[in-house]
């Protein structure tokens, strides 16, 4: 078995984008529209990659503590400076989830 992707619903696929590109890094690999009221765009450049969904008939998207995505960084206090200035608010964490990561 191979792990391929983790998919998120969101509720504004460019604002989505934007945070997935500019804070995380990741590059779109591919974007479509999957319907009329529909677009998918996968990111990454890895085997695995984070699909991101729009559907205009699911604007209830339940974004919440649920999901969590790990990323590695070379320097936590220059992400976490980082992100302030890119004006997102940090609601908790980072975690550690073991003393190795």
């Amino acid at each position: 078995m191979k792990f391929c992707w983790s998919t998120l619903f969101v509720n504004n696929m460019e604002e989505s984008l934007k945070f997935y590109q500019e804070i995380i890094g990741l590059k779109e690999d591919r974007r479509f529209k999957a319907g009329p009221e529909m677009e998918i765009a996968f990111l990454g450049d890895g085997e695995t990659k984070v699909e991101l969904i729009w559907d205009a008939k699911n604007q209830d998207v339940n974004l919440g503590k649920d999901i969590s995505l790990g990323f590695q960084v070379d320097s936590l206090d220059d992400m976490m400076t980082f992100v302030k200035e890119k004006g997102i608010d940090i609601h908790s964490g980072p975690f550690q989830p073991n003393p190795h990561v």
